[in-house]
């Protein structure tokens, strides 16, 4: 019971960030699952089972806030669907010697990547208003589809980032997009996990909870993303992510370290961890006060316009 619990509010957890930062709910969910011993393939066929109803639940609480591109998740979403398909049938395929630490080393590349993106660069804000066309929208599909099927998660990582750099859409409509799109993703990799492992090996009871902590928090999610600050949560979710998965490869049989070495590893992770989450912080001050400065010279210039207009 206590396990079904902890799932529930790993799953509102999950969501909450997913919802509001456009990624990290496959990969903090499969994490957890892969960390207390769950089959490769299973944890994520688990994940994306639950994601058939977060992902609509969050698309339409979306929606409902005008933060979806429906264009944008038509050019996207079909090609995710057939990467996804595509890596949930490849997972399926490997033994699970093998399958636990490759998905393991995919969530530990996609931790480094939104750690250090966040941290480092924020949200890209140029070009915004300019057309996304479909060349780039299908290949980046086909490949975020597939990296989500076989990494657990990897939909919003791959997807979110190279939508915002290309600056061309409101970090808002990229997340909503993306939330929505994933719903077609989530549907395809469950049947490609279906059709390669069956049904016997995944815990329904599990999907139930992650998907109820899911919709509950779908809704929040997607209010959240107008206010909360996505540099500082994307690097505290990143680091998250990079410690799980490192205590999972180090305990592996591909690298089986001493209590000493894994100690030490843990250590390093969480001083650049924190490191990286007071620096995202100050520079999130810095740019809102930046921003306060900026509004000010404007509204100075605009007065002083108005009274030389007035007294010409």
């Amino acid at each position: 019971m206590r396990a079904l619990i902890l799932l529930g509010l790993v799953g509102l957890a999950a969501q909450l960030v997913d919802g509001s930062l456009g990624m990290a709910y496959g990969v903090t969910s499969t994490t957890l699952l892969l960390a207390i011993g769950t089959n490769a393939a299973a944890a994520s066929a688990t994940v994306h089972l639950a994601e058939i109803g977060t992902t609509l639940a969050s698309g339409i609480s979306h929606w409902r806030f005008g933060n979806v591109d429906w264009k944008v998740v038509a050019k996207i979403g079909i090609p995710g669907a057939v990467g996804a398909f595509a890596g949930a049938t490849f997972l399926s395929s490997l033994s699970t010697d093998v399958a636990a630490p490759v998905m393991s080393i995919i969530l530990l590349a996609l931790g480094v990547y939104i750690l250090i993106r966040f941290t480092a660069f924020g949200l890209p804000r140029g070009n915004l208003g300019k057309p996304l066309r479909r060349r780039f929208l299908a290949p980046l599909g086909l490949l975020a589809g597939f990296v989500d099927a076989t990494g657990g998660g990897g939909w919003g990582p791959v997807g979110t980032p190279a939508i915002l750099a290309s600056g061309r859409m409101a970090p808002r409509k990229v997340i909503g997009s993306i939330d929505a799109s994933e719903f077609l993703v989530a549907i395809a990799a469950s049947v490609g996990f279906f059709v390669g492992i069956g049904s016997e090996n995944i815990n329904f009871s599990w999907v139930a909870v992650l998907l109820l902590g899911g919709v509950i928090a779908a809704p929040i999610a997607a209010w959240l993303v107008r206010h909360i600050p996505p540099r500082i949560l994307g690097s505290a979710v990143g680091g998250v992510i990079v410690l799980t998965n490192v205590r999972t490869l180090l305990r592996s049989d591909w690298i089986d370290a001493s209590t000493g070495v894994q100690t030490v590893a843990y250590i390093i992770i969480a001083v650049i961890w924190a490191a990286a989450i007071a620096y995202s912080v100050r520079e999130y001050r810095r740019d809102k006060a930046n921003e306060s400065v900026e509004a000010v010279e404007s509204e100075l210039r605009e007065r002083g316009s108005e009274e030389e207009t007035a007294s010409a």
